[in-house]
């Protein structure tokens, strides 16, 4: 048998060039200290970068691109061997230490409604440094962070977020649309979920989704990227709960029905699975994939006929995929002497 070969869940969004040239001309206008912040993804930051370098010539822009937590960033401004001249740094990359922060108070059932009364550090010290910013560095900074880590600068670091001469709000372009979200708190970590998954972190990635659903508890995309994960590390009932959650949001995704059948036959559930197979054919019915499920979860029943019928459609709907997997594919043990089966696994191609 098969999974369904879907992509975790992704979802799109739009841009703002308005206010890309209202930063332009902040930019443009700021001598000296300035706090600067642009609620972007790192996709859309790397483009921005782009644009001002271009669009402002005259000025001196570097990028601190920060890729682990940091607890002190005037620390590490202070340690750039050119800040003296520098007119604008971009900082990104705040949010890595805004999420390991979160990871490490999970477990906290009195911190897990946003962690609002508590401050990880680099907030905090940004808070009380406030003015060795202004008077130390002669330059204009513009943090580019998504809309979750505002949130953050917002509550918890509100003495030094209160400086800020300008907030602009980008959105992303593009059709990767979910590693480019920048709309909210669940947003984010459904974002972070996604990259943990395609880096292959699967349990990292289940904390993200877990989190998007202390915040948005009827996300179907949270819901269903969690299934995919607990499935793969095994822990199948707590996948077709999870998938059994995304259906109740969204009952005609064909994928979440397939999945879940797929689970339940690797736990010998066998009736269930069909049934499962059979919703997603209701809604997609030339899902080849369900359809070659279903007829491995029959040849396990013993159920020959029945289980031919479903094999020699998927194979007619796709003859190149479906009749070389049926030739190794141990599910279909108990039939493979049959006259039928062979016959339908050894057909000439056309």
């Amino acid at each position: 048998m098969i999974r369904n070969l879907t992509e975790w869940d992704e979802d799109d969004k739009g841009d703002a060039e308005d206010e890309y040239e209202a930063l332009r001309r902040s930019l443009s206008w700021t001598e000296g200290f300035g706090l600067l912040f642009v609620d972007c993804t790192p996709a859309t930051a790397e483009k921005l970068i782009k644009d001002v370098r271009k669009d402002l010539p005259q000025k001196r822009i570097e990028v601190l691109c920060l890729t682990e937590p940091i607890e002190n960033l005037y620390t590490k401004i202070a340690a750039l061997p050119n800040r003296d001249s520098i007119d604008i740094l971009f900082v990104q990359g705040l949010e890595y230490s805004i999420y390991d922060y979160e990871k490490t108070i999970k477990d906290n059932t009195e911190r897990r409604n946003y962690s609002l009364f508590f401050v990880p550090r680099l907030l905090g010290h940004l808070n009380l440094q406030r003015e060795s910013f202004r008077d130390h560095f002669n330059i204009c900074f513009v943090f580019l962070l998504p809309k979750f880590a505002l949130t953050y600068f917002n509550r918890r670091a509100p003495d030094f977020f209160d400086w800020r001469s300008g907030l602009f709000k980008l959105e992303p372009q593009g059709e990767f649309a979910l590693a480019e979200l920048s709309q909210g708190e669940d947003e984010f970590w459904l974002n972070q979920g996604y990259q943990q998954a395609m880096a292959g972190d699967l349990v990292d990635a289940i904390v993200c989704w877990e989190k998007a659903l202390d915040i948005a508890p009827d996300s179907h995309a949270a819901w269903y990227n969690r299934g995919l994960a607990l499935d793969e590390l095994g822990r199948l009932e707590e996948a077709i709960a999870s998938y059994d959650k995304a259906l109740q949001i969204k009952p005609d995704k064909h994928e979440a029905w397939n999945n879940r059948g797929f689970a339940l036959i690797k736990l010998g559930r066998f009736e269930e699975a069909i049934a499962s197979y059979d919703n997603a054919l209701q809604i997609q019915p030339d899902d080849t994939t369900s359809i070659y499920n279903k007829a491995c979860c029959l040849a396990l029943q013993n159920k020959i006929a029945i289980a031919l019928e479903n094999l020699q459609q998927a194979i007619a709907l796709n003859s190149d995929e479906y009749r070389e997997m049926a030739k190794t594919d141990s599910d279909f043990d108990n039939l493979r002497h049959d006259p039928r089966f062979q016959a339908l696994i050894q057909e000439d191609r056309e």
